[in-house]
């Protein structure tokens, strides 16, 4: 369990991380977000020993990281996000090297870091000589090798392609089975396949602390509809519409096609969560008009959204 208790950060006269507290069960993979320079790679430092804090202190397991700095470090694999690997070596040479320094048998352990890291067909090959991808899998199997309780990730898939993206997602999650994960990225997509909790600092201090579900639900309700309608007058139909309590306001543009027909895009003004969703009473309308329905969706504000709002916007 990882414990970060009123957590401040001070560089000279500019504060980097201002408070921030809470708390990482066994078990849970959690996304840590935030604009450039809000203060992630700084907590991420303080929670692994590299930094020590200005305030506060960090608990691994109920051990202090700042009095216990080599048994709190034990539990921690931590890749930054450009792995710093040693290009001149061979992969397994590196990996044996990285095992001597954590006093692990190589002959044991590497076989299962091969295995589960995808290493098994470039152990043979130079550092230097690897794509991105394979890299951050040999940072990761570095990370590792301690057989860490917490895994600490910044930026794991920066830089790759949409083939690794998708292996090294893929590893991740199999690895957060039976181990707790922190990833800091920009990559908002990634933490809603991976993560069960995201935590966004803005400007240093903390914004918001939820499951990922609930924390769309919090601040993403509001929203908008998108309709298709034909055989409407456009004045007719902005009229109608802007009649239904619960829409804000409505923009339609008209498409030519097969048939006229005017599309809409409604903002839905969110009274209360139970009224969110009008497209019910939006398709009695347009048939009770006789005009012609070709299509109706809500359109939901998606992580990204959330993510604007919170680190623009100020809100706790």
């Amino acid at each position: 369990m990882i414990e970060v208790q009123h957590v401040s950060m001070q560089f000279g006269t500019f504060r980097a991380v201002d408070n921030i507290s809470f708390s990482i069960e066994t078990g849970e993979i959690v996304g840590l977000l935030g604009p450039n320079g809000a203060g992630k790679t700084t907590t991420m430092r303080m929670i692994t020993g590299f930094l020590e804090p200005s305030e506060g202190f960090v608990l691994i397991d109920g051990m202090d990281v700042k009095e216990f700095p080599v048994e709190t470090k034990k539990k921690i694999g931590y890749m930054p996000e450009s792995a710093p690997l040693y290009g001149e070596m061979i992969v397994a040479d590196y990996l044996e090297y990285v095992a001597e320094m954590n006093g692990v048998k190589a002959e044991e352990r590497l076989p299962h870091l091969a295995e589960i890291c995808g290493l098994k067909e470039i152990m043979h090959k130079n550092i230097s000589e690897l794509s991105r991808g394979n890299k951050q899998r040999v940072g990761l199997a570095h990370a590792l090798m301690g057989d860490p309780e917490i895994l600490i990730l910044d930026e794991p898939t920066s830089g790759l392609d949409p083939n690794q993206v998708s292996e090294v997602r893929a590893l991740i999650k199999k690895i957060g089975e039976t181990r707790t994960v922190i990833i800091s990225t920009h990559i908002l997509s990634e933490v809603e396949t991976l993560c069960s909790r995201v935590i966004i600092i803005s400007g240093g201090r903390k914004v918001a602390d939820s499951p990922t579900d609930e924390l769309r639900e919090r601040y993403g309700n509001s929203g908008t509809i998108k309709l298709t309608v034909g055989k409407a007058n456009k004045t007719q139909l902005q009229f109608a519409l802007n009649a239904i309590d619960g829409i804000d306001s409505c923009k339609i543009s008209e498409e030519e096609g097969e048939a006229k027909t005017n599309l809409l895009t409604a903002s839905v003004g969110l009274k209360n969560p139970d009224e969110l969703d009008l497209r019910p009473e939006i398709a009695k309308l347009i048939v009770s008009r006789g005009w012609d329905l070709y299509g109706l969706e809500m359109q939901k504000n998606s992580l990204e959204d959330v993510f604007r709002a919170l680190t623009t916007g100020g809100e706790e």
